[in-house]
């Protein structure tokens, strides 16, 4: 029987440099600047050693991708060397590992910017999400279609358990299932001990927070292009940037990654695919709800049923505060309904939009230097919103809505600089989207689409 997880060290990668490096984040860990900069960091963190008392482990894990099951995945290249004040340490794109099958167990330097740049953009948001401490050059290229020079990610989040985790565990056994159970439990939800039925409780808990957390992707208009139970996990934090983008133009049926041919994770499909997901987590969890397999389904159903109007509650809530709402009511339902609307019969910006409408509020410009300048329905909906502002919120619509995300234009710019040693635009990006919400004179490239117009953009898993 296999266990939840190998033991296995990475190979390593001693020609390895920095090349991003997350100051304030390591500082919160107690690692110092001296210490950053030291060949003894970049040692530890290119697995070329290893820290005292580390026990480097994958992970094994199954899941559902893209709708079909596959009972034997895990870590193929990660390996998590240990904990920082109880958040995990891993090494992304490593070398290989027993789960690594016919892969080469390394990565890319290209998605591993991509994941760094994003997942700390989502962090500045306050959008749970796991962190980049690192991003490392390994200067020791790998194949994929063409030679790419390799990298790997310094990873940190409250734990890599999956749904894919427990999907794994009820197939190895009921007393695998529920030391599973526990440890997450106590892990991340340690209240929950104290109920009557803590293993419907943490399901219960795990729902809500998947809810507030798509609420917040929708929110800002983000398609994460990848949602198998094996990359949702339990903690609730955004995992596995692979093929994400943020949409431009408003538009539900957006997909970006090249192998979602019928769109099956699209933005708009991402609630209904989070309900997916929790029915086969569920479906997992039936042995510990109670000892009758008809009275487990019944209550983890009654759960289940919860999720869609909790998720909804979440985006309204959410949008309320983008527009300067506050009462959600249905009037103010309908008003946030409308403008989505708009902004999708008439191609508008949806992150632009936004700060326009604040401009426009504020007459700093009017309608016809704005995004809306040739939606016709759009006077009326403004009166409509103007008449049920809440000026407690609506002084604050700029610290809410930001006015550079990584646009997919500049960041493939980015990253291609970078593959060509020129890590300058990398540099810049990420100093515009850590202070999203501030206007900076020189910056207006960062917060408008492409001027090209180059068809659909098109991402890639990057494994």
């Amino acid at each position: 029987m296999y266990e939840i997880c190998q033991k296995c060290s990475p190979s390593g990668f001693n020609k390895a440099e920095f090349l991003l490096k997350n100051f304030q984040l390591a500082k919160e860990f107690g690692l110092d600047a001296k210490f950053v900069e030291s060949k003894e960091c970049l040692d530890i963190f290119s697995g070329v050693s290893l820290p005292e008392n580390s026990n480097p482990i994958a992970q094994a894990y199954a899941g559902h991708q893209f709708g079909h099951y596959n009972s034997q995945l895990g870590d193929g290249r990660a390996i998590l060397i240990g904990e920082i004040n109880n958040k995990d340490i891993q090494l992304k794109g490593i070398g290989q590992t027993p789960f690594s099958r016919r892969g080469d167990g390394k990565s890319s330097l290209g998605p591993v910017l991509r994941e760094y740049v994003v997942s700390e953009f989502m962090h500045t948001l306050n959008i749970p999400t796991t962190r980049a401490l690192f991003a490392i050059k390994t200067n020791e290229n790998v194949i994929r279609e063409t030679k790419q020079p390799g990298g790997v990610l310094v990873r940190v989040a409250k734990s890599h358990i999956r749904i894919g985790t427990f999907e794994y565990a009820r197939a190895q056994s009921n007393k695998v299932l529920k030391s599973l159970a526990d440890y997450s439990i106590n892990r991340h939800y340690p209240e929950l001990n104290k109920t009557e039925n803590k293993y419907l409780s943490f399901f219960a808990a795990v729902c809500d927070k998947q809810a507030s957390l798509i609420s917040k992707w929708m929110s800002i208009g983000f398609v994460h292009g990848v949602m198998n139970t094996d990359n949702m996990t339990i903690s609730g934090e955004t995992i596995d940037y692979g093929p994400c983008a943020f949409m431009d133009d408003y538009d539900p049926k957006t997909v970006f990654s090249s192998i979602d041919h019928h769109g099956r994770y699209a933005y708009k499909n991402q609630p209904s695919i989070m309900v997916w997901n929790l029915t086969k987590f569920a479906e997992s969890l039936i042995p510990l709800i109670h000892e009758e397999t008809e009275k487990s389904v019944k209550q983890l159903t009654e759960v289940l049923q919860l999720v869609i109007p909790s998720y909804n509650e979440y985006f309204y809530k959410e949008f309320s505060r983008k527009l300067g709402l506050s009462k959600m009511d249905i009037e103010e339902i309908k008003i946030i309904e409308d403008y989505l609307k708009i902004l999708k019969s008439n191609s508008i910006d949806f992150t632009k939009s936004f700060r326009d409408l604040s401009k426009i509020y504020l007459s700093i410009i009017d309608v016809k230097e704005s995004v809306f300048l040739n939606a016709k329905d759009f006077t009326n909906w403004y009166k409509r919103w103007n008449h049920r502002l809440d000026p407690k919120i609506i002084k604050k619509i700029d610290g809410i809505n930001p006015s550079y995300i990584p646009r997919n234009h500049i960041i493939e710019n980015a990253l291609m600089h970078s593959i060509n040693n020129d890590d300058s635009k990398i540099r810049e990006l990420i100093k515009v989207i850590s202070q999203p919400f501030e206007e900076v004179s020189g910056y207006e490239d960062f917060a408008s689409p492409s001027k090209i117009n180059t068809g659909r953009y098109v991402t890639y898993c990057g494994t």
